[in-house]
């Protein structure tokens, strides 16, 4: 079985994805990390002066599919 290379969006799920980030190594998991802030701080420099984060006092359910 050779490998494919496919371009559909329905083959994205979270699943697939949490897979491929579990395959990085730490060190390329850290360099994903690094390029995302850059990219972030980029867009937005003032990202870092924002202070929206509020501690949650409701509770908090997961929800899975059985």
């Amino acid at each position: 079985m050779q490998p494919q290379i496919s371009h559909s969006i329905r083959e994205e799920t979270p699943e697939a994805k949490a897979r491929w980030f579990q395959s990085l190594t730490l060190q390329e998991r850290m360099e994903l990390l690094c390029t995302y802030s850059n990219h972030i701080l980029a867009v937005n420099p003032n990202i870092v002066e924002t202070k929206d984060a509020r501690p949650i006092t409701d509770n908090i359910r997961i929800l899975t599919k059985a």
